[in-house]
């Protein structure tokens, strides 16, 4: 009785080790990510039965679990020798194959496009089946493969230093209030280019086309790298809608072409065919906006004037007396003053003065102040101020 217990404890502690094995075997064919993980099962569930049907034959799962186990093992180092290949493969790949960056120029045909590379090489080039066509479009920045020239993948866009040095995102805290004497260029500005930015629907119900308009203070600070620049710079805009483009003293880049001209002229007018294109290529809803500053509006090319470029032309006159009283009062805001000051006085003497000019009359003011070992500005130091001022600017004209 006790020899057949003994029996039947060995074998139902073999079975459960055996179940815990199967089951751990399970496991690891599941993790490996084999891809036979169907085919396991079902040799396990086969063998299984097998087992169950021969355990009287046995007094051991030791057999069963070696077999099993070695079969695993096998189909384990197969698994690992053909990942190992393939990394193997990837890794030669990636080391045996530089990469150019190029820009897509644009399609060309179907299945083909026309690249540009960084040296100013243009290709035309196939692209890798894993790079998604929709998104290869113009502008794109691509890399290619050094040998073949294959598109292989889609790089960010870049914001070269030139654009960024531009970018002006701190607004400062300038107001409308700050300018005296401009009401009606300030709501011509506001209607042109605050308003489509702030309410572009309005325009849409109304049935007009938001305007482009001539007005003041981005730099075009760089010429010879003109055309790129140029590209560069309406690219970026786009991007980062809203955004407004400030180009000051436009005639530098936008005078009227001649038909004799040096090679600096012929590299200023192939950057002002490239504006041009810029400009023409704008939806006229987009949320960017082109403003545009001259005191030499007589030498623009009438091709930068034309309606569908610059529709609005906002000038801004020499303040009359009325406006040159508002400007002075607010420049004379911050100064330190005692007693009234006779502004109108210094109005009238002011004829033919711009908003600089009344400025530094404040300027002046206080350095009178300074010299009189005072800390406030009174009223005969105004005078002086402006009278300085006069004469300069009479000395100033009789020199030219």
């Amino acid at each position: 009785m006790s020899e057949v217990t003994d029996e039947t404890e060995r074998r139902r502690s073999a079975e459960t080790r055996y179940r815990k094995k199967l089951f751990l075997l399970g496991a690891m064919g599941s993790v490996r990510g084999l891809g036979r993980r169907p085919t396991l099962s079902l040799f396990f569930i086969f063998f299984h039965l097998q087992v169950y049907a021969v355990s009287n034959l046995f007094h051991s799962f030791d057999v069963v679990w070696t077999g099993i186990a070695l079969y695993s093992v096998r189909l384990l180092e197969e698994a690992l020798k053909s990942s190992l290949a393939k990394t193997e493969q990837d890794l030669r790949y990636l080391e045996g194959a530089a990469f150019w960056v190029g820009r897509v120029v644009k399609p060309n045909g179907s299945e083909r496009f026309i690249v540009e590379s960084e040296v100013g090489f243009r290709y035309i080039v196939d692209y890798d089946r894993k790079v998604d066509k929709k998104k290869i479009t113009e502008e794109t920045r691509v890399f290619l493969h050094k040998r073949t020239l294959t598109i292989m993948g889609i790089l960010p866009r870049q914001v070269e230093a030139e654009v960024q040095n531009m970018i002006v995102e701190d607004l400062g805290k300038v107001s409308y209030a700050a300018l005296g004497g401009l009401s009606d260029q300030i709501r011509e500005h506001r209607e042109s280019i605050e308003l489509p930015m702030v309410n572009p629907e309005i325009f849409q119900k109304v049935g007009i086309r938001t305007p482009k308009i001539v007005g003041s203070a981005f730099s075009v600070k760089y010429l010879g790298e003109g055309s790129r620049l140029i590209r560069n710079m309406f690219r970026y805009a786009r991007d980062h809608q809203p955004c407004i483009i400030f180009m000051d003293e436009i005639d530098a880049i936008g005078a009227r072409r001649l038909s004799m001209s040096s090679a600096a002229d012929r590299e200023i007018q192939r950057t002002l065919m490239e504006l041009l294109d810029q400009m023409d290529g704008f939806n006229q809803l987009e949320r960017v906006k082109v403003i545009m500053a001259t005191n030499r509006r007589d030498i623009l090319d009438p091709a930068l004037l034309r309606p569908g470029r610059l529709d609005w032309q906002i000038e801004i006159p020499l303040p009359n007396k009325k406006s040159r009283m508002q400007i002075l009062k607010i420049h004379a805001a911050g100064v330190a003053k005692q007693g009234k000051i006779d502004y109108k006085a210094v109005v009238n003497i002011s004829e033919g003065f711009n908003g600089a000019d009344l400025r530094n009359v404040c300027t002046e003011a206080g350095m009178f102040a300074i010299r009189e070992d005072r800390d406030y500005a009174i009223n005969i130091d105004f005078m002086k101020a402006e009278r300085k001022l006069v004469e300069a600017k009479k000395l100033e004209s009789s020199s030219h």
